[in-house]
């Protein structure tokens, strides 16, 4: 086991039994055929459950679509990212040449990816409570910041309202390009605001998430 995987699990607070399943958690799909895509889907599962649990029990009185935005909130691929950097992910992912080349070890959703896929890891190589233990902790300030009296609609709904309210007219969502294999597709989509001459760019991996995320550019233009 390399010095560098000793310290990454230092930082995690968990030292595997099996270290071959951090290394896989690790290893983008560029750079082999056993890569993390399978524990990513597992941990974004665990990650989901366990966050969806410790909201419940924090929020007796929240509605499911409060505890639904609140749950979004936490587990988006911002929040992820961050916490991932946070963590350094970017000293320890195995990444092909060509996103070695191209800063793929930078790239947010690269490293969001990775972390779901260290989240699956723990689990497979323990249990959920310990996945429990080791993982909440790293959201725990977002968790205490939470309030269900305060949730905020997502992009989409909050741009649709403003726009209405003001009689503007809907924004325009157009996809400019989608990248990569079917089941790992990286979607582009322009978010175009004619009226009031606001064009924004989104990107994820889906073409919701990118519309979200082009609503989000096209709110912080308008201002609000």
């Amino acid at each position: 086991m390399s010095r560098e995987l000793t310290n990454l699990q230092d930082q995690l607070g968990y030292h595997f039994k099996d270290t071959t399943l951090l290394q896989t958690a690790l290893t983008h799909r560029s750079a082999a055929s056993r890569n993390n895509e399978r524990m990513e889907f597992l941990g974004d599962a665990v990650l989901g459950y366990l966050i969806s649990s410790e909201l419940y029990q924090r929020f007796p009185t929240a509605t499911e679509g409060v505890l639904s935005r609140l749950r979004a909130s936490l587990v988006k691929g911002e929040t992820l990212a961050d916490i991932a950097t946070q963590l350094q992910f970017g000293d320890y992912l195995i990444l092909g040449s060509g996103e070695l080349k191209s800063g793929g070890f930078r790239r947010r959703s690269i490293l969001a990816d990775a972390l779901e896929a260290v989240i699956g890891a723990i689990y497979l190589d323990s249990d959920i409570d310990t996945v429990r233990q080791h993982i909440l902790p790293f959201f725990k300030p977002r968790l205490e910041q939470c309030d269900p009296d305060a949730v905020i609609k997502d992009p989409k709904t909050r741009l649709q309202e403003y726009l209405q309210a003001r009689g503007n007219a809907l924004p325009d969502y157009t996809v400019l390009t989608t990248s990569g294999e079917a089941h790992q597709q990286t979607f582009q989509v322009e978010c175009r605001l004619s009226e009031l001459d606001i064009v924004s760019i989104g990107e994820g991996s889906s073409r919701r998430k990118a519309e979200q995320q082009a609503a989000e550019q096209a709110l912080e233009q308008i201002g609000i």
